[in-house]
């Protein structure tokens, strides 16, 4: 998280606005496009809600306000002219006003951000815990029962991948990954510790692609 928003060059344009890109923080999905001035970027620090300045009202304006469709803040970053801003967020609804997940609808994710989104909702369900929640009775149960439930998918894949249809397979496949996430929450890791590692292998090139 940006600490020193001093680096950050608001003169650069007239009317002292630079543009903001913000991303889903567990898809990675860009949502929108929005302009903030300095005491838009303090007010988005400061209440952990994405604000932007709106140039057609003329003031600080809360993403979801109205429709408490908010952006809540996860990070920040400043491009290398220091004139540009990327928010990672987590949208609490669809961002565009038309009901979209995103103002760029058009958008085609590839199919691992929607892992993200899995990882996201399983840390949620552990916060936040509710009474029909298959996820919180799991990991109630203990470390123990997580990781056999971890193998006992392990083994329905391996019989799906020999023996059953692709249907199955991909069925199967799906449940060992939902239950190897809840197995990392259960240790208290989550899906950016796997990002790390794999970012590292290859920094060090120790994986051949």
């Amino acid at each position: 998280m940006i600490q020193n928003i001093s680096v950050i060059d608001f003169n650069k344009s007239p009317d002292g606005l630079i543009p903001v890109v913000v991303q889903d923080n567990a898809t990675l999905q860009v949502l929108m496009l929005g302009y903030m001035n300095k005491e838009a970027l303090e007010q988005t620090l400061q209440t952990k809600k994405v604000t932007f300045f709106s140039r057609s009202k003329q003031r600080l304006w809360v993403k979801g306000e109205t429709s408490e469709n908010y952006l809540l803040l996860q990070d920040i970053f400043i491009d290398c002219d220091q004139d540009t801003i990327l928010v990672m967020a987590r949208p609490c609804g669809p961002t565009c006003h038309t009901g979209s997940t995103s103002c760029f609808s058009q958008q085609k994710l590839p199919g691992l951000s929607h892992i993200g989104m899995v990882d996201q909702v399983i840390q949620d369900r552990i916060a936040n815990p509710t009474e029909n929640s298959y996820t919180h009775k799991l990991i109630s149960r203990g470390l123990n029962k997580v990781a056999q439930k971890v193998g006992e998918e392990a083994v329905e894949v391996v019989i799906a991948a020999l023996a059953e249809t692709r249907e199955d397979y991909l069925g199967e496949m799906t449940d060992l990954i939902y239950h190897s996430l809840v197995l990392l929450h259960a240790q208290g890791m989550n899906l950016d510790d796997i990002a790390e590692v794999i970012a590292e292998r290859h920094r060090n090139k120790t994986v051949t692609p």
